[in-house]
């Protein structure tokens, strides 16, 4: 049987993941990253959620043909079917930015500081970094990653005190000022494009910050 290997989006997600974790995959689809993660021994165990049961059946016959234990599999909405005293580390990958905050939404105790996020949204992600800035969540680690051509970031997020974000923090993300030139250099062309967008909102911030502080000088006057 062929060793299961992960993606690079949920390698990088099981690199955050702590040792000895109690992990909430939610929307698993075929449930590899629990799996991995039992083989590797790297976790206690984990609840992989799905909404659909046919991706919940799916990650039940990876586990099966992996041999994995300790992984419960639960049909549930997001992390409705999922108590807080149950998991310490929770993953939400491969949705969109407004999917991953609703579903927090309706999860409050996901900002009470004792757990451990990680997600990687993959559209709208500006929206979910301004609303976990609004409500409660503070940004630990962030990070890009390639696959299949095309450029994610990844998010650790905990409860915690945020500032309220800037477009450009929306956008660019919050912890990749100073984002490694090596790991930029190891990506495709593609970075060039999400730079470019990010340069352009810094300026443009700048450009409407100096807008209206002539305004209200013009105003005092």
């Amino acid at each position: 049987m062929r060793a299961l290997e992960l993606p690079p989006r949920l390698r990088l997600i099981a690199g955050w993941v702590p040792e000895g974790a109690y992990l909430a995959d939610v929307g698993t689809d075929h449930g590899y990253l629990p799996t991995w993660l039992r083989l590797q021994g790297k976790i206690r165990g984990a609840v992989a959620s799905d909404l659909r049961p046919g991706p919940l059946e799916r990650a039940k016959v990876t586990g099966s043909l992996y041999g994995t234990d300790n992984i419960e599999y639960r049909l549930c909405n997001g992390l409705a079917g999922i108590h807080p005293s149950e998991v310490d580390t929770v993953t939400i990958a491969g949705m969109g930015g407004e999917t991953i905050l609703s579903i927090l939404k309706a999860a409050p105790w996901t900002a009470d500081g004792q757990h451990r996020l990680l997600l990687q949204p993959m559209t709208k992600a500006a929206a979910l970094r301004h609303w976990l800035a609004d409500n409660g969540y503070t940004f630990t680690d962030e990070h890009l990653v390639e696959d299949k051509g095309r450029i994610y970031p990844i998010l650790c997020v905990a409860g915690g005190a945020s500032h309220p974000l800037t477009e450009a923090e929306a956008l660019c993300g919050v912890l990749l000022a100073g984002y490694s030139l090596l790991k930029w250099n190891a990506m495709s062309e593609m970075k060039y494009l999400y730079l470019a967008i990010g340069v352009i909102w810094v300026i443009y911030g700048g450009v409407r910050a100096l807008v209206l502080a002539r305004r209200q000088k013009q105003d005092r006057e």
